[in-house]
């Protein structure tokens, strides 16, 4: 009986929640309707398939794409990486996710680490954070000098300019997410050992700092968010529509056609020299078949 009651109250809990989410989706300007699961995988299959055909292209013109992905702590960035990536060849979309610099990395040039990864022709270079860790975490965690951060923002726009007038499609996002949001993965980080992984030595200083990271966040914005080398603001607080909605922008952002294949026969096998190819593996060590 006891059980009884205190499922009947976590479900009401639950529904409580929700008419909170729903609140706060209209007041965001958001239908608030929660996407399910069905319908968003529906919409990013579709994209998915899209993202296909923009490889091809890619690969058959010989265009070189830099995606920068930026935002705080518990922005989104790993899962919306993960749905652009997880149906296209890495040989095309080539992630870069760098550790903190070495000791000999802290005394090259700084952009030095980030160019050894541009994009040859035929690929797409994402980056998940990129120099602009320095306008954001160096600067607020005081990983950087005062002259360092401010020769950071006063000379990377002319970098960016070099970088696209030699022929590479810069595409810069920036994942917004609440405070309410981030304090509320956090915790989902703190309490689930599926995700305790993702909470970094930099996660929980993030949150005591957040307007130090707002103010960087603003100063950045206003000092590289360029004509040749735009900024794209996308609020992440609704992971799934995040997701749809950054891919759908890129695709939208590099100029593709549809690239017209061969068609393709599958050949038929050879019978000269044929043999029991499976009577062979006898007597060989194999995985046991636990499930």
């Amino acid at each position: 009986m006891k059980d009884m009651k205190e499922k009947r109250a976590a479900k009401e809990k639950r529904k409580e929640e929700k008419k909170k989410e729903e609140k706060k989706g209209d007041a965001d300007g958001k239908s608030g309707k929660d996407l399910n699961r069905k319908e968003y995988e529906k919409e990013l299959g579709k994209l998915q398939a899209r993202l296909c055909l923009l490889q091809e292209w890619v690969k058959h013109s010989g265009q070189r794409v830099i995606i920068v992905f930026e935002g705080r702590d518990a922005a989104g960035k790993g899962g919306t990486i993960k749905a652009i990536t997880e149906r296209v060849s890495p040989r095309v979309f080539r992630l870069v996710a760098l550790p903190a610099p070495s000791d000999r990395g802290k005394t090259q040039m700084y952009m030095q680490r980030y160019m050894a990864h541009f994009p040859a022709a035929g690929e797409i270079v994402i980056y998940d954070r990129s120099w602009y860790n320095r306008a954001g975490v160096e600067k607020v965690m005081g990983f950087c000098t005062k002259e360092q951060y401010e020769g950071f923002l006063e000379h990377i726009p002319q970098v960016e300019w070099y970088l696209v007038a030699g022929g590479i499609q810069l595409i810069k996002i920036w994942l917004e997410v609440s405070d309410d949001e981030q304090a509320r993965r956090f915790e989902q980080r703190i309490d689930d050992p599926l995700r305790q992984w993702k909470l970094s030595p930099m996660d929980l200083p993030s949150r005591e700092r957040w307007y130090d990271y707002s103010r960087a966040r603003d100063r950045m914005l206003e000092a590289t968010d360029t004509k040749h080398a735009p900024w794209y603001i996308i609020r992440s607080d609704d992971k799934r529509r995040a997701r749809l909605n950054v891919i759908a922008h890129i695709l939208d952002q590099i100029p593709h056609e549809k690239v017209k294949r061969e068609k393709i026969e599958l050949p038929k096998r050879k019978m000269k020299d044929a043999y029991d190819d499976q009577a062979s593996l006898e007597g060989r060590r194999f995985v046991p078949e636990t499930y």
